[in-house]
């Protein structure tokens, strides 16, 4: 079973690499060190004859913030090389693979790997489970390898390394015009840092890849206090949530709270929009509208108000914990709580390629929040 360790830069520390609040650099380090196990096979249909069958499955630990095309050379090395003979592998062509879930979901190249598994649980009929509802009847993420036929319509990319490299910049560059209604932050890297957010997406280094990312991704608002003249950046960089969150605060922020917090151009309440995609169950169309992080009132923009806009019949309050909601949400393989604010997910828990993903699921006599598991 391979698995895959997060990386770190030589004499770099979680709490100095980077003029990020502790508390916001430390869910970034818990999103990107999350993994799903996978147990993937080959389909035995379509095994030559001659072909080790005694050699089941492999298993990887994968980053939930990987892509399945960057598993396909150890699953290539330590699976299909294994298991076919000599002429099969003479034969093997890659760009020919692709995969599928059980029942026989597809599993796109360009998704990332933990979106992928939150997006097949939430699918899963509530009846599919046999006889338990908990999150172990679909770990590991069993996945069939499929070596012929690629339905290339739904794909949409090869499974090259290289076409999954652009598909990630391309995503980086939409989430960057949502935020800041431009993509200068991203076009404005110079050569060697855009190769270095793939290279650290592809080596699972989380120091290599938020070196270059915390220059285009939004931290949380700094404090309203003026800085001390002479501290270190670092400490200046002190986690703040606006006067809204704030115990004893009515709510509402004021005009002068506002202004600073427009003026701060880097914090996570003072983007243009938050990049969002709300995925339904079941092969239901890909929600994606413009979320400000504060709404018309000043008050900061919440999940549970975003799904009942977007879903009201599912979500018929904001309240996610609400008897009446007929669904429930997943983020980063989470279940958030409804007075989640989306600037705060937009900074500490969107994917690599920038995106806050969440997963919509149905409730069920046998499905409740517990299915999915972290």
């Amino acid at each position: 079973m391979a698995t895959y360790s997060p990386k770190h830069a030589p004499g770099s520390s979680p709490q100095t690499a980077y003029t990020t609040p502790a508390s916001t650099a430390l869910f970034r380090r818990l999103v990107w060190e999350g993994t799903v196990p996978i147990e993937i096979r080959i389909d035995g249909k379509e095994l030559p004859a001659g072909s080790d069958r005694a050699l089941e499955s492999y298993y990887v630990q994968a980053p939930r913030v990987g892509y399945l095309p960057l598993l396909i050379p150890d699953i290539k090395r330590h699976l299909a090389e294994l298991v076919l003979d000599d002429s099969g592998v003479r034969f093997l062509k890659e760009e020919d693979w692709w995969f599928e879930a059980e029942g026989g979901v597809l599993m796109k190249w360009h998704w990332p790997v933990g979106l992928l598994y939150d997006h097949y649980t939430t699918s899963v009929s509530p009846g599919a489970s046999s006889s338990s509802s908990s999150t172990t009847h679909w770990l590991p993420f069993r996945l069939t390898l499929h070596l012929a036929a690629p339905p290339t319509d739904k794909l949409l990319l090869s499974p090259s390394i290289e076409a999954c490299k652009q598909a990630f910049m391309g995503q980086l560059k939409e989430a960057d015009f949502l935020r800041w209604g431009s993509t200068k932050r991203v076009t404005g890297l110079r050569k060697p840092e855009h190769d270095g957010l793939w290279d650290g997406v592809r080596d699972h280094n989380f120091d290599d890849y938020w070196r270059v990312a915390s220059k285009i991704t939004p931290t949380t608002t700094p404090s309203s206090v003026p800085p001390v003249s002479g501290a270190p950046p670092s400490s200046q960089s002190v986690l703040y949530r606006p006067a809204s969150t704030e115990p004893g605060h009515t709510g509402t922020i004021s005009a002068g709270t506002a202004q600073q917090t427009n003026n701060a151009v880097d914090g996570a309440y003072s983007v243009r929009n938050v990049p969002v995609k709300i995925y339904l169950p079941d092969g239901g169309p890909v929600i994606q509208e413009p979320i400000s992080a504060l709404d018309e009132t000043g008050r900061p923009t919440t999940l549970g108000a975003i799904l009942h806009k977007f879903l009201p019949l599912l979500f018929p309050s904001a309240s996610l914990e609400s008897p009446s909601s007929l669904a429930y949400a997943i983020v980063q393989g989470i279940l958030p709580p409804s007075d989640t604010e989306m600037a705060w997910l937009g900074a500490c828990m969107a994917g690599a390629d920038g995106w806050v993903n969440v997963c919509v699921g149905l409730r069920g006599a046998t499905t409740g929040l517990g299915l999915i598991g972290l």
